[in-house]
């Protein structure tokens, strides 16, 4: 006997797959296994006994009839024979035949008279039990299929042990209805979002869950940092699989395919059987061996006949309920839609309402997993929330950042306020509310950023910065900021992407806003609440304006510093700019001026002007900036001017002027009578030579003339009793005059990348000079004599 066992290779699957196997497949299975019991013992018989039984067969009398009374059963009928003749036979007759001669007949006659239906119906069993068996099987072991299979497999078994997916769904039947309730104010800096709630389905949605029992929210500690890093490592897998599997639907075609070849064999088994079972008979004549025997007709008897039509019989009937069972599953696949899947129950029941629904393959293994138990699907879809994924963020940072973590990395910013900045994190941890001495707070490129009301824990936050963050916030933080905080970063991509609560922060003192500006700006809906800062002092628009919006102006009242970086596009209209009389700082930079706008000289309250990296080539109208009687600070650098008018000596108020990296070649003598000025910026021109005049800035304190082509120094300026500062690197200087001993209060001076053959030791008289202050080659400070090295040591 053969063991069924050597045919289990055919339709042996992984344990696992078995969450695929609706019961149908399961039946069916069964069914096949039966089959194939039958196929096997009818092959047996076959092979193991003797096939048919042959003797010859005398020609009778004329007066005798020989007939066969009933076919069926091979009983012989002799209508007129006398008794005595049939006892004679049955005493046996000499047939002058031996054994060998009679298996030869045996075996012809079984391959010429029998009919080949009873001669393969055995084989024929098992063939068509292997093509129910393959077709059942084969989507799991075809290697497109059975890769996508065995991943979904592998996902949805780590899904259901999950930790976090029983902690998801006790935070959802342990929330109280009117916690959902609280308004959230919602702005995204790439995606605005409404955040709405239903109280009523929600609290009817858990009452439905039978198995669910309603207990407080979960403490932190109950999911440990190992397990929600591998829930994360969860959701990133099932978001990558969702995108491969939905692209196309190969195992439903698949599965479709495989049934219907199921159906077209049991067709075909169905058909052919019942036209051919009649033709297995007991009785066999055979004839037309006369040659070899001597015998012209032998009778055969088909020892298995009898067994093998029951056995046929049963097994047709096997094939039937098979047939019909496959017939279900075709009636299954077309009158569904299989290719989606809604999760609309699991939304129902557990509250988590941002399920997607599913389409083509992910959508097909959702429908057998639910033929299979429904509560796979029901765990699998946790992990296919944002919110779900979201709280597995917050948990996870809670957990990577601790509170010491973050006071760690305090440090205090430009404003002397202690800061925390955090770069693209997946969130924010809610362990920052308790770092009560914060107050700066800087987020950069952050998703899904949540503010709370437990912000108003950081009773010391003054400033905050969002840049490129999507935000979320509590109306009770609103409240909070409105009424503490004091500045304010905003960096975004467009207009429309400005929060709109910014224009409630009534105490707010700085905004700095970053990103592009819509070219209508006067009618933008971003800036036009500005007026209701009144106690806003400082703006900085860091954008593509070609005008001063008039939101802006509307805050003149009040707007002390105004601060315009654009990112080339041209400033043309400046009318607005009259009005802003109370302006004490103005920066126009990268605007792409190309003269200094009249609008300016309005300005008699303004004390610092910066007009940087524009296209200034003529300063011409400086004269009136004599008009502007306590400007201070004027910057004028990074531009492409070439001369500087004589009238500057108008600007008596004047501490600082900055003038580097334009094209200017000669210094005017009335530059520096100027008596005021103690800053000066004069780098990277075409400066040949400095004026003996400026001996007369006895309060000069930084002078700045690096890559020029200044030849020599006058010696007045060594007169400048209070000069700190001597930047005098990259020009052509040959020799430095002793007479910078006069310099007591020089405490850095740059003389790199000059020509100089020596130092002289005077050097060594300036009692504030150091080594460190001093910037020359090592070669030229090696020449020097060791007393004066010893001086110029440092401390």
């Amino acid at each position: 006997m053969i063991p069924v066992t050597e045919f289990r290779q055919f339709m042996e699957q992984q344990p696992a797959f078995r969450v695929l196997k609706p019961w149908w497949d399961v039946f069916t299975d069964y069914l096949s296994v039966v089959m194939l019991m039958v196929g096997v013992f009818a092959c047996t018989l076959q092979i193991m006994q003797d096939k048919i039984i042959c003797l010859p067969q005398r020609v009778p009398p004329p007066n005798q009839t020989v007939a066969l009374s009933n076919p069926s059963d091979g009983t012989l009928a002799n209508s007129s024979a006398p008794p005595a003749l049939a006892v004679n036979e049955m005493k046996g007759l000499k047939t002058n035949l031996d054994f060998q001669q009679y298996n030869f007949i045996n075996q012809i006659c079984y391959e010429t008279a029998l009919h080949w239906y009873a001669k393969y119906l055995p084989y024929l069993v098992l063939i068509h039990t292997m093509i129910f068996m393959v077709c059942s099987n084969f989507w799991f072991k075809f290697p497109g299929s059975s890769s996508k299979i065995e991943h979904f497999i592998s996902i949805l078994g780590k899904c259901f042990d999950s930790p976090w997916t029983t902690r998801a769904l006790s935070e959802v039947s342990g929330e109280k209805p009117g916690d959902k309730g609280k308004t959230m104010v919602t702005q995204k800096f790439s995606i605005h979002e409404d955040v709405t709630t239903d109280n009523t389905e929600e609290e009817e949605s858990v009452r439905s869950i039978p198995e669910k029992v309603v207990v407080d929210k979960p403490d932190a500690g109950v999911l440990d940092k190992k397990e929600g890093e591998q829930a994360k490592a969860l959701f990133e897998k099932i978001k990558k699989f969702r995108l491969h599997v939905e692209e196309g639907d190969l195992l439903y075609i698949m599965y479709v395919r495989q049934n219907v070849l199921k159906v077209l064999n049991f067709l075909l088994i169905i058909g052919y059987n019942c036209v051919m079972v009649s033709k297995m008979e007991v009785r066999v004549n055979c004839t037309d061996i006369l040659e070899m025997t001597g015998y012209k007709n032998f009778s055969c008897n088909h020892t298995k006949a009898h067994l093998l039509f029951k056995l046929t019989y049963f097994y047709l009937c096997l094939v039937g309920v098979y047939g019909f069972t496959c017939l279900y599953t075709l009636y299954w696949l077309f009158h569904r839609s299989l290719k989606e899947y809604s999760f609309e129950y699991v939304r129902q029941e557990t509250g988590i309402d941002d399920i997607p629904d599913v389409r083509n393959d992910f959508a097909f293994m959702l429908h057998m997993i639910d033929q299979y138990d429904p509560l796979y699907s029901k765990r699998f879809a946790v992990f296919l929330s944002e919110v779900s994924e979201n709280k597995l963020k917050q948990l996870n940072l809670n957990h990577e950042w601790t509170t010491e973590k973050l006071r760690q990395r305090l440090q205090t910013n430009g404003n002397n306020r202690l800061e925390l900045q955090l770069f693209m994190l997946s969130g924010l941890p809610d362990t920052i509310f308790e770092v009560s001495e914060l107050q700066s707070l800087k987020l950069e490129i952050i998703n899904n950023v949540t503010i709370p009301a437990s912000i108003s824990q950081l009773k010391e936050l003054e400033e905050l910065a969002l840049y490129q963050c999507s935000l979320s916030i509590h109306s009770a933080a609103i409240s909070f900021l409105r009424e503490n905080l004091k500045v304010l970063h905003v960096k975004f991509d467009d207009s429309r992407e400005l929060p709109s609560w910014v224009y409630s922060l009534r105490n707010l003192e700085e905004l700095h806003l970053i990103g592009s500006l819509s070219p209508d700006i006067s009618r933008s809906i971003t800036l036009e609440s500005l007026r209701e800062l009144k106690c806003l002092k400082t703006l900085h628009l860091k954008s593509n304006l070609s005008k001063i919006p008039q939101s802006v102006v509307d805050a003149s009242s009040h707007l002390l510093r105004l601060y315009i970086h654009n990112d080339g596009t041209k400033l043309v209209i400046f009318n607005n700019l009259k009005k802003m009389v109370h302006l004490v700082e103005l920066e126009l930079v990268h605007c792409e001026l190309e003269r200094i706008p009249h609008a300016i000289f309005s300005l008699t309250n303004l004390q610092e002007l910066d007009l940087k990296e524009n296209s200034l080539r003529s300063i011409e109208e400086i004269l009136s900036f004599q008009h502007l009687r306590k400007l201070t600070c004027l910057k004028l650098w990074y531009n492409s001017i070439s001369h500087i008018p004589e009238h500057i000596k108008k600007l008596g108020s004047l501490e600082r002027l900055y003038l580097s990296h334009n094209k200017i070649e000669v210094l005017p003598p009335q530059l520096f009578l100027c008596h005021k000025l103690r800053y000066i910026d004069l780098s990277n021109n075409e400066i040949r030579f400095i004026p003996p005049e400026i001996g007369v800035l006895q309060s000069l304190q930084y002078f700045a003339v690096s890559c020029n082509k200044i030849e020599s120094l006058p010696d007045e300026l060594f007169f400048c009793k209070k000069l700190k500062v001597l930047k005098l690197g990259r020009n052509l200087l040959t020799v430095l005059s002793p007479k910078i001993s006069y310099l007591a209060l020089l405490s850095h001076l740059e003389l790199k990348g000059n020509h100089l053959e020596s130092l002289p030791p005077e050097l060594g008289s300036c009692p504030a000079l150091k080594r460190s202050g001093l910037f020359v080659e090592d070669t030229l400070f090696e020449m020097l004599p060791s007393d004066v090295r010893e001086q110029l040591g440092d401390d």
